[in-house]
């Protein structure tokens, strides 16, 4: 593989050729090193990429990685995956050799996030650091499943951080939220994307994707199967969240009746066009202010679904039940919302005592 003087700009040029795995033959090269050496040390490189020994530097792995990973993932998740490996994981780790990583380099580099502050002072919170260590797990992951690395010394070091936020969950009343919702009476757009929110439990980006396709005012049913995102400074409508989000909502005959007049006013003329043209900034914005002007306390957009679930368990729904209309699995209504569940203990309790005789 050859190396090449480039006498005019006084640099050196290295180029690869190679077949993929297709049998096609192809070429790559890389112009402007100042040095044959440096020249040499990226064909060297490339050659071990090219091989998929895990004696390339992780750098060179990521890029592998990608390529193979990015093509299964919505664009959204795409780009928070790579922002946190350029910005959390490579500017450590690039440059070392992705069978040389021990356990204590990742101890090393969990202490220094852990510590890092972000531009307004803060640490990281413990579900964003859980998110970094999951991302540099997943690529050794990748390298132990289908390149023949050892172990991933990520698991072996142990995780940091935590899934859940140690944050109290916030939720409105509904005496709270009609509080709040009356200061949006004059801005109709706003006060009936917040009655979705509140009333069915559906996600912001879900909400900012709804076409009047969506709904059917006959049977007062919504279905869910798509989701708004801002990527690149466009908006782009996506799949939902996970397959389990597909689902169709039953609305209160009140609601159902707001919705259709709301859409009425709109005059659509298309019934594929979003009836919300708003952005996720925008109702952040006309919450804090209406929030304020209403008296109540400030809470999350998110919050409004935790809001709807903590209603659904005051009414004597199940879990599965419940996790049926919000998109969820069982289990994770189960575990999150554990502490909003009655306990049934003494009955349990009773029940068997019966049983014994």
């Amino acid at each position: 593989m050859p190396v090449y003087k480039d006498e005019k700009h006084n640099t050196w040029r290295a180029v690869i050729r190679y077949t993929d795995w297709t049998g096609e033959r192809k070429q790559t090269q890389k112009r402007g090193f100042p040095t044959q050496r440096d020249a040499k040390a990226w064909e060297r490189e490339q050659l071990i990429k090219l091989q998929g020994d895990c004696n390339m530097l992780m750098g060179s792995f990521v890029d592998i990685y990608l390529d193979e990973t990015n093509s299964k993932l919505k664009l959204n998740t795409v780009n928070s995956k790579e922002h946190i490996i350029r910005t959390k994981i490579l500017p450590y780790f690039a440059d070392k050799k992705l069978n040389e990583i021990k356990a204590t380099d990742i101890i090393k580099w969990q202490n220094t996030v852990i510590n890092k502050k972000d531009k307004n002072g803060k640490s990281y919170s413990p579900t964003y650091l859980k998110s970094i260590h999951n991302q540099m797990s997943a690529i050794l992951n990748h390298a132990v499943k289908f390149y023949g690395l050892r172990e991933n010394v990520a698991r072996k070091a142990g995780s940091m951080g935590k899934k859940e936020s140690d944050k109290e969950m916030l939720i409105w009343t509904q005496e709270e939220y009609e509080k709040f919702s009356y200061e949006l009476m004059d801005k109709p757009v706003y006060y009936y994307a917040f009655e979705l929110l509140y009333w069915c439990g559906i996600r912001e980006g879900e909400l900012i994707a709804l076409t009047a396709a969506d709904f059917d005012f006959e049977k007062c049913t919504l279905r869910i199967n798509k989701s708004y995102q801002r990527i690149n400074r466009e908006d782009v409508i996506t799949d939902p969240k996970t397959q389990k989000s597909i689902r169709t909502i039953k609305l209160t005959k009140t609601l159902c009746d707001e919705i259709k007049d709301y859409i009425d006013m709109l005059y659509i003329t298309d019934e594929n066009a979003r009836i919300f043209p708003i952005t996720k900034s925008g109702l952040n914005h006309n919450m804090l202010s209406a929030s304020a002007k209403a008296g109540v306390k400030k809470i999350r957009i998110h919050d409004l679904r935790h809001s709807h679930v903590s209603m659904l368990i005051d009414l004597g729904f199940s879990a599965v039940d419940i996790a049926n209309r919000m998109g969820h699995e069982s289990i994770d209504i189960t575990l999150r919302y554990a502490h909003m569940f009655p306990s049934r203990q003494n009955e349990m309790v009773e029940k068997l005592e019966m049983k014994r005789g």
